[in-house]
């Protein structure tokens, strides 16, 4: 980790640890982001595209992730300060604030960036209909489904509807809902029926714009892309779904996380590494020390939920060659077996998850899903993008 530097440190000095930095690193491809987005208008050729950029753009960077996806319709962040990083970096598209605002003063920064934001709670409504904004503000009311997170129940919905139809503050209404099981064998037959047989309550002249489809449901249900699809997961190569890899969609990874052999040890059967000695070799073991531990984000119980005390653990690539980490994960460092990669020394690279070695699997054997991992990347781990 390169540490602040002290008021006596010459500059020829700060360059020096520049150039000598811990060899582990984060690249985000553009070219993967772009082709991830095909695929969403591909799946999804007569919607709009709300790209779901939360979380620092899953943990990709949120300005990275923006100009990778700068072909979408609009992005949806979580808060305003991400809203305005976006405005200030030049970008125009819809930004939709998922959680809607929390603050009169945060709904009249977002009217004046013009900002989309979604309702879904009366103290919510309250606010538009007391305060007096600067211009109109585009809404997205959100029905609960069955998530039972955000939003209004199907007996509220059609009063809530009412209020915001008549409040001078709002200029246009989507019509927003989020399936809880779109991923899994239940689908979505039950919400979307209720959310359709609500919607017909209102008895409009014309049909309202709609948003329903998140990632597993642009992939999986294709019959309720409506008019806006609001992909996640699936812009940055992982998959939505459990037990499938995102290849099997041609989805391509945004990230590649690696690092590389810093020490290299010798066990022989009967002898442990690690704290709690979590693995014990049944034979002579070639074990590479790599420079990743839980602080940078990788799993500490990587390859735990998979394995007993004397199995190997998550898988992991050696100079290109796949392997798995062993034992428990330390705080900066983790080990993997490279008993059968002759050529493994000092300094040979190892992917943590990327091209080689999907990111899904890794979070399969950690018990956990791609969305932590990708989100739990830390500060202190460089990251660069390439085309």
């Amino acid at each position: 980790m390169q540490q602040s530097m002290q008021p006596n440190m010459q500059p020829n000095m700060q360059s020096h640890l520049q150039s000598n930095r811990r060899p582990i690193g984060a690249s985000i491809s553009q070219s993967a982001l772009q082709h991830n987005l095909a695929i969403v208008k591909k799946h999804a050729p007569h919607s709009k595209i709300m790209a779901v950029v939360k979380a620092n753009g899953y943990g990709h960077g949120l300005i990275n992730v923006a100009h990778g996806l700068n072909q979408a319709d609009g992005f949806a962040v979580l808060g305003l300060n991400e809203a305005i990083d976006l405005r200030e970096a030049g970008f125009s598209q819809v930004i939709l604030l998922l959680e809607g605002v929390f603050s009169v003063q945060e709904l009249g920064i977002a009217a004046s960036l013009g900002l989309d934001i979604v309702v879904h709670s009366a103290a919510q409504i309250e606010m538009l209909e007391q305060t007096r904004l600067s211009k109109k503000i585009n809404i997205h009311l959100k029905m609960n489904t069955g998530m039972n997170r955000l939003g209004f129940n199907a007996s509220e919905f059609l009063a809530a509807f009412s209020r915001l139809k008549s409040c001078t503050n709002i200029n246009k209404i989507t019509l927003m809902t989020h399936f809880a099981t779109a991923d899994e064998p239940l689908g979505i037959a039950a919400p979307l029926a209720l959310f359709q047989q609500t919607v017909e309550k209102l008895n409009l002249p014309e049909p309202l714009p709609s948003s329903l489809a998140n990632s597993a449901t642009i992939l999986r249900h294709p019959q309720v892309h409506a008019d806006w699809v609001r992909p996640g997961i699936i812009l940055y190569g992982a998959s939505p779904v459990t037990g499938t890899l995102a290849r099997q969609f041609d989805l391509k990874p945004a990230m590649s996380f690696t690092s590389e052999i810093i020490s290299i040890q010798t066990i022989q059967a009967g002898e442990s590494l690690g704290y709690g000695n979590r693995f014990t070799a049944s034979q002579t073991t070639r074990v590479g020390i790599v420079a990743c531990g839980y602080a940078d984000g990788y799993p500490r119980h990587a390859g735990q939920y998979l394995t007993d005390k004397n199995q190997l653990g998550a898988p992991i690539a050696v100079n290109g060659i796949m392997s798995q980490t062993l034992g428990r994960v330390s705080m900066d460092m983790l080990f993997c077996d490279v008993t059968h990669i002759a050529e493994a020394h000092i300094g040979s690279p190892v992917e943590l998850w990327g091209n080689t070695v999907p990111v899904d699997t890794v979070a399969e054997a950690s018990g956990t899903v791609c969305y932590e991992l990708l989100c739990a990347i830390a500060a202190r781990v460089p990251m660069q993008v390439v085309d």
